[in-house]
């Protein structure tokens, strides 16, 4: 019980400093867009930070299961307050650039290979068996929370301060984050003495693993998929999809975004405070069938703000269920000595399209699917009928190309009977 209060604190503790990180992400992305006036530049901002972070977390798992969790945790934190602290100077002196802040972006991706699966392993450490899924929901709680105030907080405070003042509450947030964790924060520690070959050995032994588990690998597989087909939309053209079909009304893309959180903040408290699902398979997956149900096909025939707001809600709130109920499956089937090695390789294959969606998003939003529903054939007048005509409406059709893959690919997985054994 000692250990799980501890993980209260980390928790508190950290959401503070996420809070701080995503104000200056925020902040970023606007101030990068000023200067380049491209979507594009502003895509590779994420580009940069993914593609170091799946690249790395292939051997990052041995490196983490070595060596003492609380110190690797520590470590890269101070890393990417450094980070921070060099925008801060750049951005200062007048020498900031855009070329600056991918490199910075790409640094923090490489630590974060290393912070998240020993972050995951600690996890474990803290937490009873039990109360993983519980914890689970707590985090979505946090994040969601956090999607919908930090570019309100970031707002007011650009408008006080300016990205100065900023990048300084993210390094206040990161200090008190730190302190917390090295002196408040006990991590019952069991470090893996063996000695491997190389960097690889590891990630070999995660995957051997993963070959005599084959339904943790296939999860692993169908959600990479997943997270393909909602990187396409949500993070590259929901924002402009909906500027373009509202007139450019930042007020409805705003209520559109904080619905987005609120939905995520409602299935984290749900998850959080019910009891821990028997048919954890079964739950993955039809969670993300509803939200690619009704969230992304409800995104592409909306036509106002409030259908946006509703389909924002209904493709969030089932977030949290898949997070938790993986999760809780890792816990239970990954032996402790060697979770960083499949955490990390987990990293790698779950998150490894992400980067493709992203950018293969805005190409496809910006060269295929807008220009064919301008086209004014009879196909693009046939999708017209259900997702409308005029700007915005290539987009919204990628919303529905999106929506019926995704309710298709997680409707099927449920069928696997690998993954079903977890519900038996």
């Amino acid at each position: 019980m000692e250990n799980f209060k501890n993980y209260v604190v980390l928790w508190m503790s950290q959401s503070v400093s996420q809070l701080g990180s995503s104000m200056t992400s925020f902040a970023l992305v606007l101030w990068a867009y000023e200067q380049s006036r491209s979507a594009l530049s502003v895509s590779l901002l994420s580009f940069c930070n993914y593609v170091p972070y799946i690249l790395v977390s292939i051997f990052a798992g041995t490196f983490v299961d070595r060596h003492g969790k609380k110190t690797i945790m520590l470590v890269a934190d101070c890393i990417a307050a450094a980070g921070t602290v060099a925008v801060f100077v750049l951005f200062s002196s007048g020498w900031l650039e855009i070329w600056n802040i991918y490199i910075i972006n790409a640094v923090i991706g490489i630590t974060t290979a290393f912070q998240q699966p020993a972050s995951a392993v600690a996890v474990g450490k803290l937490v009873p068996k039990d109360k993983v899924s519980n914890v689970s929901g707590m985090n979505s709680f946090s994040q969601n929370l956090i999607v919908v105030f930090s570019p309100m907080l970031a707002a007011a405070l650009f408008a006080a301060g300016g990205l100065s003042l900023i990048l300084l509450v993210d390094l206040a947030s990161f200090m008190l984050a730190f302190c917390v964790l090295l002196f408040a924060i006990q991590i019952p520690d069991q470090v893996v003495k063996k000695n491997f070959r190389s960097p690889f050995a590891g990630t070999a032994e995660g995957f051997a693993f993963l070959r005599k588990e084959k339904g943790i690998f296939y999860i692993m597989l169908t959600m990479a998929l997943i997270n393909f087909f909602s990187r396409l939309t949500y993070e590259n053209i929901l924002s402009p999809m909906i500027l373009a079909r509202s007139g450019g009304s930042s007020m409805t893309l705003g209520v559109v975004n904080a619905c987005m959180g609120i939905g995520g903040i409602a299935g984290g408290i749900i998850v959080s405070l019910k009891k821990e699902s028997h048919r954890k398979a079964e739950m993955i997956y039809l969670s993300a069938a509803l939200s690619f149900l009704f969230g992304d096909l409800l995104m592409a025939v909306g036509r106002n703000g409030f259908w946006w707001s509703a389909a924002a809600i209904a493709a969030s709130v089932p977030i949290p269920f898949i997070m938790a109920n993986q999760n809780a499956i890792l816990y239970k089937r990954v032996p402790e000595e060697i979770q960083g090695r499949v955490f990390a390789v987990r990293n790698a294959v779950q998150f490894g399209t992400i980067p493709v969606g992203i950018l293969l998003g805005g190409y496809l939003a910006d060269y295929v699917f807008e220009p064919f529903m301008n086209k004014g054939t009879e196909p693009a007048m046939l999708l017209g009928r259900i997702v409308g005509n005029g700007g915005g409406s290539g987009m919204a059709a990628m919303f529905l190309c999106t929506g019926i893959c995704g309710f298709a690919v997680s409707i099927l997985s449920c069928f696997n009977r690998e993954i079903r054994k977890f519900d038996n």
